[in-house]
């Protein structure tokens, strides 16, 4: 066997952490920061500890605080080319993985040149990105822990990723009081999309053994802690739990890829600007049913995991997993492919060339064809839940 697991963050968790952004940015030498963030974050009232904190240790920063879900190419190509050659040696982003992918996209630009567009791919950069620290404010990305950045091209109506060793954190800090303001909404999605990543990194073709025990462990929080952490808003205990979850499944999924879920669910973020976590949502019952002939004993130990019967077989466990993933998006409100704005049946096939040509396709345990794409696409249109 041979495998290699990759951390680059330091990784801290403590109640009110940012309320010591600064001193942990200063133990990095950052003098001058760009503060990337998104209007939810700073409409929620998370950002004044984080100021005081950089004011308190005499840490310059300038606020990028415009970030959109799915974060798209152009505003990133503007930023950087306003902010390049302003002394800036680090960045911190603030909130969910839109901002995260957001400040790696520019960690990258602001000591490269050209457009982030020039940059697709993996292992693409000509020398080191600057410095980013994340504090996550959602437990569902795992970008905190990650090596890659998603970014929206709008003109090809796609979303292109950007993988490198040198654009993953330096630093992870883990506030666990700051997902107690997630919408549920938000916060049903981000955990879902948390989900995902633990599954697919456990039943992908890039599995080690550390993301497996990462990743096996990710999905029995999860399950043990997400209904509680939707749905009851004063849980301290299953939101902690879930930020946990989430950077494990980050630490697991940025070593073992991800699959054919989020090929799906990255195709149609790209056509619709469908949230991520949602498309991941729809599609991970499907995809998961999809696979989990082609290795059933992975896919048995994730039904255990959540929490199936374990003295059941593992063909009859697996498909009570199918049945417990769409029962949990009845529950927590997630929509239906055919429910979401602006999908069209006439743009199937783009979407499936689109998830067959995505960098992660390869990683699916069941080889995939632009047909396979076609027959989850339409099994999901027509399921009625």
């Amino acid at each position: 066997m041979s495998f290699q697991f990759l951390l680059t963050a330091k990784i801290i968790m403590e109640r009110g952490l940012r309320q010591k952004t600064g001193e942990h940015l200063a133990a990095l030498g950052l003098n001058k920061v760009l503060l990337v963030t998104d209007p939810g974050v700073k409409n929620a009232g998370l950002l004044p500890p984080v100021y005081a904190s950089l004011q308190k240790s005499q840490i310059t920063f300038v606020e990028i605080a415009d970030v959109k879900a799915n974060p798209r190419a152009a505003p990133i190509n503007q930023t950087a080319a306003r902010f390049r050659g302003q002394g800036f040696d680090g960045l911190l982003a603030v909130g969910g993985g839109s901002a995260m992918d957001a400040a790696k996209a520019l960690a990258v630009l602001l000591t490269h040149e050209g457009r982030i567009e020039d940059y697709e791919g993996a292992f693409t950069l000509k020398r080191p990105a600057l410095p980013v620290v994340a504090i996550p404010t959602t437990a569902g990305t795992g970008s905190e822990v990650t090596f890659f950045s998603v970014i929206t091209d709008s003109q090809r109506q796609t979303k292109m990723s950007l993988l490198d060793y040198r654009i993953g954190p330096q630093l992870a800090l883990l506030d666990s009081d700051i997902t107690a303001s997630l919408p549920p909404a938000v916060a049903a999605a981000t955990a879902v999309d948390a989900l995902t990543h633990a599954i697919e990194a456990y039943t992908g073709k890039l599995a080690n053994p550390i993301s497996d025990g990462l990743a096996l462990h990710a999905i029995r929080l999860i399950a043990q802690n997400l209904k509680a952490a939707v749905l009851e808003a004063d849980n301290f205990a299953a939101r902690e739990q879930m930020l946990i979850a989430s950077l494990m499944a980050g630490m697991a999924f940025g070593n073992a890829d991800i699959a054919s879920v989020h090929c799906i669910s990255e195709s149609i973020g790209g056509l619709y600007d469908t949230p991520h976590g949602v498309g991941n949502a729809i599609f991970l019952p499907f995809v998961f049913a999809h696979n989990q002939q082609a290795d059933l004993k992975r896919h048995a130990d994730v039904a255990y995991a959540l929490g199936i019967d374990p003295a059941l077989p593992a063909e009859s466990a697996a498909q009570a997993a199918v049945d417990r993933l769409f029962a949990l998006n009845r529950t927590l409100g997630i929509p239906r492919f055919a429910e979401l704005p602006n999908v069209r049946e006439a743009d199937f096939l783009l979407i499936a060339e689109k998830s067959k040509n995505n960098i992660s396709d390869s990683t699916n345990i069941k080889p995939m064809t632009v047909e396979s794409y076609l027959s989850i696409l339409r099994a999901a249109w027509q399921w009625q839940g």
